[in-house]
């Protein structure tokens, strides 16, 4: 007598589709754009124009394991470090200035829409003339290419705090820096870390390609130097490890910075659209 359960068969729950996490469905992506790139460049058979994926990843080690590969990177990472940091102090000085006082409102708006179209590439020459052949220049265009669409994102953010948010704060009896550090930063949170992402592709971007164009000198040029030598002497499987680790260098500072910034911030504070 049946007790009126209703019992599926086995195999109806074997036929369910596999659900892969992000990070697995991200590894998937990857090794399919490998195996595409590996058997193209075997069809073209012209290691010249388009090494294999395996000669790539032979190129890479090689060059790592002469220290040739971590020393051009840590240049670069130093000096992006370094224009970077001084870009996110700058944004913040000139987005509380918009925030507290008209005149800086109207200042962020003016530089912005000044500066803001302007690519930081183009300001080379200029750099170039003012500082020099070295590391200065370079700063000087990665803190263009981070300040004003980081400022452009944070002042956004702090425009889009609801007003009855505000009202509490000022309320409570904060003003100026307190205002600002305390009620404004954390609420706009995930504008301005979508700022700080898109400031860091900007000045990434921008350091590889000014370092392309001069490199500072081959004993201290950094990764976009290391491109543009082994292009000169046609090492082909170089320049693809070079463009390899920009890429690679990208997809780690987005999973392991920004990614675990946005989980244990925004994500776990509710903030998250």
């Amino acid at each position: 007598m049946s007790d009126g359960t209703l019992h599926l068969p086995a195999a109806a729950s074997l036929r369910r589709p596999l659900v892969l996490g992000p990070g697995a469905r991200r590894a998937v992506i990857l090794a399919l754009l490998a195996a595409g790139w590996e058997l193209y460049a075997r069809w073209l058979g012209n290691s010249l124009l388009l090494p294999t994926f395996l000669e790539t990843l032979g190129a890479l080690w090689s060059e790592t394991l002469n220290g040739e590969l971590p020393q051009r990177v840590w240049a670069s990472l130093e000096v992006l470090l370094t224009g970077y940091a001084i870009g996110i102090v700058l944004a913040a000085v000139i987005t509380a200035l918009a925030v507290l006082t008209r005149w800086g409102e109207s200042l962020l708006s003016l530089l912005t829409s000044m500066f803001n179209p302007l690519p930081a590439i183009a300001l080379l020459p200029i750099a170039l003339l003012w500082f020099g052949i070295g590391s200065s220049s370079l700063v000087f265009v990665i803190v263009h290419a981070v300040l004003w669409p980081l400022a452009l994102a944070c002042h956004a953010g702090f425009r889009a705090v609801p007003p009855t948010l505000r009202m509490a704060g000022r309320n409570i009896g904060l003003s100026g820096p307190s205002y600002v550090f305390a009620l404004l930063v954390p609420a706009a949170l995930p504008s301005i870390l979508s700022g700080l992402r898109l400031g860091w592709a900007f000045a990434w971007r921008t350091l590889i390609a000014a370092e392309m164009v001069f490199g500072a000198s081959a004993r201290s040029g950094g990764l976009g130097w290391f491109i543009f030598t082994n292009r000169a002497q046609l090492e082909t499987a170089n320049v693809f490890a070079g463009l390899l680790t920009v890429i690679l260098i990208g997809l780690a500072v987005e999973t392991l910075v920004f990614a675990t910034l946005n989980r244990v911030t925004v994500r776990r504070w509710g903030q998250e659209s």
